[in-house]
Protein backbone atom coordinates (compact mmCIF):
# COMPACT_ATOMS: atom_id res chain seq x y z
CA UNK A 1 0.00 0.00 0.00
CA UNK A 2 1.43 3.09 -0.85
CA UNK A 3 -0.74 5.52 0.97
CA UNK A 4 0.60 6.39 4.49
CA UNK A 5 -2.86 7.54 5.73
CA UNK A 6 -4.85 4.85 4.31
CA UNK A 7 -2.56 2.58 5.96
CA UNK A 8 -2.74 4.69 9.02
CA UNK A 9 -6.55 4.83 9.12
CA UNK A 10 -6.99 0.66 7.81
CA UNK A 11 -4.77 -0.26 11.16
CA UNK A 12 -6.87 1.45 13.67
CA UNK A 13 -9.94 0.30 11.87
CA UNK A 14 -8.41 -3.60 11.68
CA UNK A 15 -7.41 -2.93 15.58
CA UNK A 16 -11.13 -1.62 16.29
CA UNK A 17 -12.48 -4.91 14.65
CA UNK A 18 -10.64 -6.78 16.83
CA UNK A 19 -11.58 -5.11 20.26
CA UNK A 20 -15.21 -5.93 19.14
CA UNK A 21 -14.35 -9.27 18.47
CA UNK A 22 -12.82 -9.33 22.29
CA UNK A 23 -15.49 -7.56 23.40
CA UNK A 24 -17.94 -10.00 22.32
CA UNK A 25 -16.35 -12.92 23.18
CA UNK A 26 -16.01 -11.99 27.39
CA UNK A 27 -19.65 -10.77 27.00
CA UNK A 28 -20.64 -14.06 25.91
CA UNK A 29 -19.32 -15.28 29.11
CA UNK A 30 -21.19 -13.18 31.34
CA UNK A 31 -24.38 -14.09 30.62
CA UNK A 32 -26.33 -17.09 30.97
CA UNK A 33 -28.97 -17.58 28.39
CA UNK A 34 -27.82 -19.56 25.76
CA UNK A 35 -29.50 -17.33 22.82
CA UNK A 36 -28.02 -14.47 23.66
CA UNK A 37 -24.69 -16.32 24.19
CA UNK A 38 -24.96 -17.33 20.36
CA UNK A 39 -25.97 -13.75 19.49
CA UNK A 40 -22.74 -12.01 21.27
CA UNK A 41 -20.87 -15.20 19.46
CA UNK A 42 -22.56 -14.39 15.79
CA UNK A 43 -21.34 -10.62 16.65
CA UNK A 44 -17.97 -11.67 17.40
CA UNK A 45 -17.40 -13.54 14.06
CA UNK A 46 -18.81 -10.77 12.06
CA UNK A 47 -16.32 -8.75 13.87
CA UNK A 48 -13.68 -10.91 12.42
CA UNK A 49 -15.04 -11.28 9.13
CA UNK A 50 -14.88 -7.29 9.33
CA UNK A 51 -11.30 -7.72 10.41
CA UNK A 52 -10.35 -10.02 7.63
CA UNK A 53 -12.17 -7.68 4.67
CA UNK A 54 -10.05 -5.06 6.18
CA UNK A 55 -6.73 -7.26 6.18
CA UNK A 56 -7.46 -8.55 3.15
CA UNK A 57 -8.06 -4.67 1.74
CA UNK A 58 -5.29 -3.50 2.56
CA UNK A 59 -3.04 -6.39 0.97
CA UNK A 60 -5.28 -6.30 -1.94
CA UNK A 61 -6.79 -2.77 -2.10
CA UNK A 62 -9.49 -4.79 -2.60
CA UNK A 63 -12.87 -2.60 -3.14
CA UNK A 64 -16.10 -5.13 -2.63
CA UNK A 65 -19.27 -2.02 -3.31
CA UNK A 66 -17.37 0.13 -1.20
CA UNK A 67 -19.55 2.97 -2.02
CA UNK A 68 -22.71 1.38 -0.60
CA UNK A 69 -22.82 4.26 2.29
CA UNK A 70 -24.59 3.95 5.47
CA UNK A 71 -27.86 5.23 6.28
CA UNK A 72 -27.94 8.54 7.95
CA UNK A 73 -31.01 7.33 10.81
CA UNK A 74 -29.60 6.06 13.30
CA UNK A 75 -32.30 6.57 16.27
CA UNK A 76 -33.27 3.49 17.99
CA UNK A 77 -33.94 1.77 21.28
CA UNK A 78 -29.39 1.76 22.32
CA UNK A 79 -29.96 5.68 21.51
CA UNK A 80 -33.04 5.99 23.73
CA UNK A 81 -32.94 3.52 26.57
CA UNK A 82 -28.47 3.82 27.09
CA UNK A 83 -26.30 0.72 27.87
CA UNK A 84 -26.06 -1.03 31.20
CA UNK A 85 -22.75 -1.78 32.68
CA UNK A 86 -21.35 -4.94 31.84
CA UNK A 87 -21.85 -7.32 34.46
CA UNK A 88 -21.92 -11.19 35.79
CA UNK A 89 -25.28 -13.35 34.59
CA UNK A 90 -26.67 -10.26 32.04
CA UNK A 91 -30.14 -11.59 31.19
CA UNK A 92 -30.39 -11.01 27.22
CA UNK A 93 -31.82 -7.29 27.23
CA UNK A 94 -29.21 -5.93 28.72
CA UNK A 95 -26.81 -7.72 26.53
CA UNK A 96 -28.57 -6.36 23.88
CA UNK A 97 -28.93 -3.36 24.77
CA UNK A 98 -25.02 -3.53 25.37
CA UNK A 99 -24.14 -4.21 21.78
CA UNK A 100 -26.41 -2.26 20.38
CA UNK A 101 -24.50 0.61 21.99
CA UNK A 102 -21.19 -0.82 21.37
CA UNK A 103 -22.58 -0.88 17.13
CA UNK A 104 -23.81 2.31 17.45
CA UNK A 105 -20.10 3.57 18.81
CA UNK A 106 -18.56 1.41 15.78
CA UNK A 107 -21.13 3.20 13.33
CA UNK A 108 -20.04 6.60 14.75
CA UNK A 109 -16.12 5.99 14.58
CA UNK A 110 -15.98 5.05 10.82
CA UNK A 111 -18.86 7.56 9.94
CA UNK A 112 -16.58 9.89 11.72
CA UNK A 113 -13.52 9.17 10.29
CA UNK A 114 -15.05 8.88 6.62
CA UNK A 115 -16.35 12.20 7.02
CA UNK A 116 -12.66 13.40 7.56
CA UNK A 117 -11.64 12.57 4.05
CA UNK A 118 -12.40 14.05 0.51
CA UNK A 119 -14.26 11.47 -1.79
CA UNK A 120 -12.27 8.85 -2.85
CA UNK A 121 -11.10 5.71 -2.07
CA UNK A 122 -10.75 6.02 1.98
CA UNK A 123 -13.98 7.36 2.40
CA UNK A 124 -15.85 4.98 0.20
CA UNK A 125 -13.94 1.95 2.90
CA UNK A 126 -14.88 3.42 6.06
CA UNK A 127 -18.83 4.44 4.63
CA UNK A 128 -18.99 0.13 3.78
CA UNK A 129 -17.94 -0.73 7.11
CA UNK A 130 -19.95 2.20 8.87
CA UNK A 131 -23.02 0.72 6.81
CA UNK A 132 -21.78 -2.67 8.42
CA UNK A 133 -22.07 -1.89 11.85
CA UNK A 134 -25.11 -0.01 11.49
CA UNK A 135 -26.64 -3.59 10.22
CA UNK A 136 -25.66 -5.30 13.54
CA UNK A 137 -26.81 -2.04 15.74
CA UNK A 138 -30.29 -2.57 13.73
CA UNK A 139 -30.02 -6.46 14.24
CA UNK A 140 -29.53 -6.11 18.26
CA UNK A 141 -31.90 -3.51 18.99
CA UNK A 142 -34.47 -5.62 16.89
CA UNK A 143 -33.20 -8.52 19.26
CA UNK A 144 -33.94 -6.22 22.72
CA UNK A 145 -37.34 -5.60 21.32
CA UNK A 146 -38.36 -9.10 21.53
CA UNK A 147 -36.85 -9.94 24.36
CA UNK A 148 -37.86 -7.03 26.13
CA UNK A 149 -41.37 -6.74 24.72
CA UNK A 150 -42.58 -10.65 24.39
CA UNK A 151 -45.17 -11.12 22.46
CA UNK A 152 -48.44 -12.93 24.78
CA UNK A 153 -51.52 -14.62 23.42
CA UNK A 154 -53.50 -11.65 24.13
CA UNK A 155 -51.70 -9.99 21.25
Amino acid sequence: MKNKEMEAVIRRAIANEEDAYQFYLRLAQRVADESAKETLRYLAREEQGHKEYLLHYREKSFMDNAAQAADETVSGLADLLGAPAAKENMDSKEVYLLAAEKELNAYKLYKGWADLHPAGEIRDMLLKMAAEELKHKEKVEYLYANAAFVQTDGG
